[in-house]
């Protein structure tokens, strides 16, 4: 089903803030994981495959709870986002212990990439919508000889604050549902008057309205888009290629190729409410969610 689109699941982190490894944290009422509730989603938006980006060190631990359980639905593969896996040339400094960051983690699934992508964190609940809006975008994604089109789904940010400490979010600059780039704002939390309150990277308070639209690092990109990133990861490497802690970030290439003229990137917007575990607080909150998901009839339980 070379037609329908694969999904790219970054799952090599390890949570810093939350302190464990969330991806397999169950959440649903029979064990779910956040993932397991993904993979449920993209499947039945019409994803055929899904491409688990992941490190070797948990790769059996992750294979035995959450790919087994979707192996004779979907196809399933894996890759391993590995700190020595470069272009040729390039070497890894030393002193050096992380990989390249999200951008670094797609490259790393390009052996399995066969079909037009979608991408997302693990450990992040988008809500049904997101993945039937991806996909469509994915499969309706005509030809354009003079620039690429990928698409970005986005989220209200009312949608995807915490009550338990502030977070960071991509602001989307649109005009007519295009990307025209993505602000990064920190420390982004609701005042005591309700209000919502960040602070952008020069360190200034900044009110944002409520339907302001935020990237939550859900994006849907063409195969061609492989040969762009190669280009870009190449030039970062060049740059910053002896740094000890240098990332090379999804938003920045896709920032860069629409101010080259190279490509254009379509805002899908999804009323879904994103909701994640930043920090162990947020748990309660993300399992009485899908508690509500379930007794409303959105998924079934168990769910596989």
């Amino acid at each position: 089903m070379a037609d329908s689109p694969a999904l790219v699941v970054l799952a090599a982190g390890m949570g810093s803030r939350y302190g464990g490894l969330k991806q397999m944290d169950p959440m649903g009422p029979n064990g779910e994981t956040v993932l397991d509730y993904s993979v449920f989603d993209a499947m039945r938006a019409g994803f055929s495959k899904v491409i688990f980006v992941i490190r070797k060190d948990f790769a059996e631990a992750f294979h035995k709870s959450v790919g087994a359980k979707f192996s004779r639905q979907i196809e399933v593969a894996y890759a391993f986002q590995e700190l020595d896996d470069l272009p040729e040339g390039f070497s890894v400094p030393e002193g050096r212990e992380k990989p390249w960051g999200t951008a670094h983690a797609i490259r790393a699934a390009r052996h399995e990439i066969d079909r037009p992508f979608a991408v997302i964190n693990a450990d992040d609940f988008y809500g049904k919508d997101a993945y039937r809006q991806a996909a469509s975008f994915l499969t309706s994604n005509s030809i354009d000889n003079d620039k690429e089109h990928y698409g970005l789904v986005g989220y209200q940010i009312a949608n995807t604050l915490s009550d338990h400490g502030s977070v960071n979010r991509g602001i989307c600059q649109t005009t007519d549902n295009l990307l025209g780039g993505v602000e990064e704002v920190i420390n982004i939390f609701r005042k005591n008057n309700n209000e919502i309150e960040g602070r952008t990277l020069n360190n200034e308070a900044c009110l944002i309205e409520e339907d302001t639209i935020v990237s939550m690092n859900l994006w849907g990109f063409p195969i061609r888009f492989l040969d762009q990133l190669e280009v870009h990861f190449i030039g970062f490497l060049k740059e910053n290629g002896t740094k000890l802690k240098s990332e090379c970030y999804i938003p920045t290439v896709v920032d860069n190729l629409i101010a080259d003229g190279n490509a254009a990137c379509h805002v899908l917007e999804t009323l879904s409410s994103w909701f994640g575990v930043t920090y162990p607080e947020d748990k309660p909150h993300v399992v009485q969610s899908i508690q509500t998901l379930v007794d409303s009839g959105e998924y079934p339980s168990p769910l596989v």
